[in-house]
């Protein structure tokens, strides 16, 4: 498809860092924005350093920083600095979109909240990713996605099973889901604008954003309405959205919401049609009452074939059903090359890559990603864009305003 893509001519800063905030303005670069990502001197952005957490797979390759900073261009400035601060300025000047994940305390001393950046550009859209949100008792409390998206908000409680020790989550899975909603703020701000050549301030939480993923339990916590603790696979609620094992150790998810339609569909497939005529599993309401013995008849029956006859099998019955995919099944899943969720790369030993889950019939498809900027890489150059003569650069380097 021709034309721009529909970010195309958008300047964002990113001052943000680890994943879920960097999230967001990597999204917009994919669809067509500069991103400036602006460092800290020292180390800069500690997701730099994340490959080399415990949880991450380890490889030669910062795969974690070039996932989430591709695309870009990376500044070092020392924003405690008062030449540092004045550089800032100049580019914010320039900007369309800024986003930050600075604690709200932090935010006040160096004079980057809202109020302070606004007058200097009164179109920008401040974009603010926190922990908890930027209200209330726990406004100042620090947040990873591990305690403000899965544990606050009661999904690792909803992932346990009963009498079991508590459910953990994986790495930035939190991180990801609340980069898209901060993205999603932007986009609106961004409309509001062309609307009213307004800027503003939007923002969003992994708290906020781990309890939208969790609503369906969270909503019925609000009513005082809860599920017992999660059974055992053995001893589950229904037998039907339950999970077996094959022949040749997959595992297939069952998750038969239409039990009237397809419980005899189901019976069919796996060649138990004795199982229409058993009294425990005539309806509903008696294959849930009776679900453990159910499961104990369906277990050596999946036992008994290998997946991918009751990948046919289940599929010519109209069942639906799903594998447990392993991590090692990525690399080779078709349909995610098919739709785009896995793409090539530009990086040379990091030859494909995740894309953003944003299709768009109106616009080209996103430039293949490209690296993740070095520490400070493109410094003198976008300060030349900005006017600084290549003596001024150099005295402001020598003078640690930009590290």
């Amino acid at each position: 498809m021709r034309g721009q893509l529909p970010l195309s001519g958008l300047r964002v800063l990113d001052l943000a860092s680890f994943v879920a905030g960097p999230v967001a303005s990597t999204v917009m670069g994919d669809y067509g924005a500069e991103v400036i990502k602006i460092e800290p001197p020292g180390e800069g952005d500690p997701q730099r350093r994340l490959g080399q957490a415990h949880s991450i797979p380890q490889h030669p390759v910062n795969f974690c920083w070039h996932l989430t900073n591709r695309n870009k261009r990376a500044v070092v400035l020392d924003l405690k600095h008062d030449a540092g601060r004045a550089v800032f300025d100049r580019l914010l000047a320039t900007a369309d979109v800024m986003v930050v994940n600075f604690p709200l305390k932090v935010r006040e001393r160096l004079r980057m909240r809202y109020a302070d950046v606004a007058p200097l550009n009164p179109r920008l859209i401040y974009a603010a990713m926190t922990g908890y949100g930027e209200q209330g008792p726990d406004a100042e409390q620090p947040g990873f996605d591990s305690t403000a998206f899965f544990a606050r908000s009661g999904l690792l409680d909803a992932l346990t099973y009963d009498g079991g020790p508590p459910a953990f989550s994986l790495p930035a899975q939190g991180d990801q889901m609340a980069g898209m909603n901060l993205f999603a703020a932007i986009a609106m701000a961004l409309l509001h604008r062309e609307r009213t050549g307004q800027g503003s301030e939007v923002g969003t939480s992994l708290h906020a954003g781990g309890l939208w993923s969790n609503a369906v339990l969270a909503q019925g916590a609000l009513l005082d309405a809860y599920v017992a603790p999660r059974p055992p696979r053995t001893q589950p609620r229904s037998a039907l959205a339950n999970q077996y094992r094959t022949g040749d150790g997959r595992w297939i998810q069952l998750t038969i919401v239409r039990e009237e339609k397809l419980w005899p569909e189901l019976c069919q497939a796996i060649e138990r049609p004795d199982l229409l005529a058993d009294p425990r599993f005539a309806t509903t309401e008696e294959r849930r009452a009776h679900a453990p013995q159910l499961a104990a008849i369906l277990d050596p029956v999946f036992a008994a074939r290998p997946w991918l006859e009751w990948r046919q099998r289940l599929r010519h019955h109209g069942i639906t059903f799903g594998l447990l995919g392993l991590m090692r099944d990525v690399p080779h899943d078709e349909q995610a090359v098919a739709n785009g969720s896995v793409v090539p790369s530009a990086v040379a030993d990091m030859p494909r890559t995740i894309s953003a889950p944003i299709r768009l019939s109106f616009a080209p498809e996103p430039a293949t990603p490209g690296p993740g900027p070095a520490l400070g890489q493109h410094t003198e150059e976008v300060l030349g864009e900005l006017g600084y003569a290549p003596a001024e650069i150099a005295a402001l380097r020598a003078a640690g305003a930009l590290g």
